[in-house]
C-alpha cells in the first residue's frame, strides 16, 4: 500500500503525540518526522518531501502562517492543514489565504481529523464541518471578507493577508515593547522604513495603533506570549 507521508509541526509534547497515535492507527499514513520548532520546519519539510503537514498556528521561531507562506514561495506540494486553538471564521479565512487546505480547531475528535486529511488528499478543502472545491472556497473567503465590512481589495493589500515576513518580525517586536527607533536599530533598517512597515500592518489588520496591532497578534497566536517576553 502505497503510504501517505506526513510531518507534524507541533510545540507540545502531549498534543504531539495524540497526533502520532491517531496516525500510527491509519494503514495508508505514517509519520515522516516532528518538529516543536517553526523555525526548524521549513528544512524539516523540505529533506522530508511530505503529502501532508499538520502545522499549529502558534509557534515558537516561525508562526504557522509564515511557515505557509515560505513553502507557497518555495513552491512546495505539500497539503497543509492548521491547527488551532483560536477557532473562527476570520483564522480560518488567514489561514486559507495563505495557501493551507484546512483549518481545523485543536478540539477536533480524531476520526474527524482523519476525514480531514483525507478531503484534503482528494483535493478539497476543510473549514470545520464545510467541504469545498477550489471555487467554494475562493467564495467563501469573499464571502467572510464581505461581512467584515471591508471591500475586496488587491491581494497584497487585503486585509485577511498575513502579514509579510519582514512585518511579522517588526511586529514581534511590537509585542516586547520596542519603540520604532529600537527596532530599525535591533533590524539594521532606517527609522522611516520601520514606520512604514507599521503603517501597513495598522492598515492590514485594521487597527488603529501599535497596542491593538499587538494585542490582535497575541490573540490570533500570530507571535507567543512566551517570545514577545524575551
Amino acid at each position: 500500500m502505497d503510504k501517505k507521508g506526513v510531518v507534524i509541526v507541533e510545540d507540545h509534547p502531549v498534543f504531539r503525540q495524540g497526533l502520532k497515535e491517531i496516525l500510527r492507527g491509519e494503514p495508508d499514513m505514517t509519520v515522516l518526522g516532528e518538529t516543536a520548532d517553526g523555525g526548524e520546519a521549513i528544512e524539516l519539510i523540505r529533506s522530508l518531501n511530505p503529502d501532508v503537514i499538520l502545522l499549529d498556528v502558534n509557534l515558537p521561531g516561525m508562526n504557522g502562517l509564515q511557515i505557509v507562506r515560505q513553502l507557497k514561495s518555495d513552491r512546495n506540494k505539500a497539503l497543509i492543514i492548521m491547527l488551532t486553538a483560536y477557532d473562527d471564521a476570520q483564522q480560518g479565512v488567514h489561514a486559507l489565504r495563505a495557501g493551507a487546505h484546512a483549518f481545523c480547531p485543536k478540539d477536533v475528535q480524531p476520526q474527524k481529523l482523519v476525514e480531514v486529511l483525507r478531503h484534503v488528499l482528494r483535493g478539497h478543502f476543510v473549514v470545520g464541518d464545510q467541504l469545498f472545491d477550489r471555487d467554494g472556497v475562493d467564495e467563501w473567503i469573499e464571502k467572510q471578507v464581505s461581512q467584515a465590512g471591508r471591500p475586496i481589495l488587491d491581494e497584497m493589500q487585503e486585509m485577511y493577508s498575513p502579514l509579510s515576513p519582514r512585518e511579522m518580525q517588526i511586529l514581534q517586536y511590537v509585542t516586547r515593547g520596542l519603540s520604532n527607533k529600537e527596532i530599525a536599530s535591533t533590524l539594521g533598517i532606517s527609522h522611516q522604513t520601520v514606520k512604514n512597515h507599521m503603517t501597513a500592518i495598522l492598515h492590514k489588520l485594521d487597527v488603529e495603533d501599535r497596542t491593538q496591532a499587538a494585542v490582535y497578534a497575541l490573540r490570533h497566536g500570530w507571535v507567543r506570549l512566551q517570545d514577545s517576553q524575551k
